[in-house]
């Protein structure tokens, strides 16, 4: 939906503040993709895994505990970081009902039953306190 004229003087209002309060952040938020970061998080944590992995294997050869610990928490340490990051790395979409919230009714008024999506009923307000 496009932005109606007044919307867009507040924009380019906003975009004006911003670059004079904080430069370096807006060059930042305007640059290409968004998700490089978390890219590189979970290349990072590929490669933590594999690395770890090695350590693992190289402390279960030499009879070494504690290089197998350290293995196994290197590991550890790179799957987490994938795990966190491979959401906004792909840009993956979580299954309904994945997040933990509470279980929709089933069947034909299901529909009924569902509420708005946060940004429609965010922009029913935007419009209501503008047409007052």
């Amino acid at each position: 939906m496009p932005l109606s004229e007044h919307e867009q003087k507040l924009l380019e209002q906003i975009e004006r503040a911003l670059v004079d309060d904080d430069p370096k952040f807006a060059s930042q938020v305007r640059s290409g993709d968004r998700r490089k970061g978390a890219r590189r998080k979970l290349q990072l944590g590929a490669l933590l895994v594999v690395v770890g992995l090695a350590v693992l294997v190289g402390g279960a050869a030499l009879p070494s505990v504690p290089l197998g610990v350290v293995g196994f928490l290197v590991m550890l340490a790179g799957a987490v970081l994938g795990v966190l990051n491979y959401k906004h790395a792909t840009g993956a979409v979580e299954a309904p009902g994945a997040a933990g919230g509470a279980a929709r009714p089933a069947g034909r008024g299901a529909a009924k039953a569902k509420r708005q999506p946060l940004k429609d009923r965010l922009e029913e307000r935007f419009r209501r306190r503008y047409d007052q």
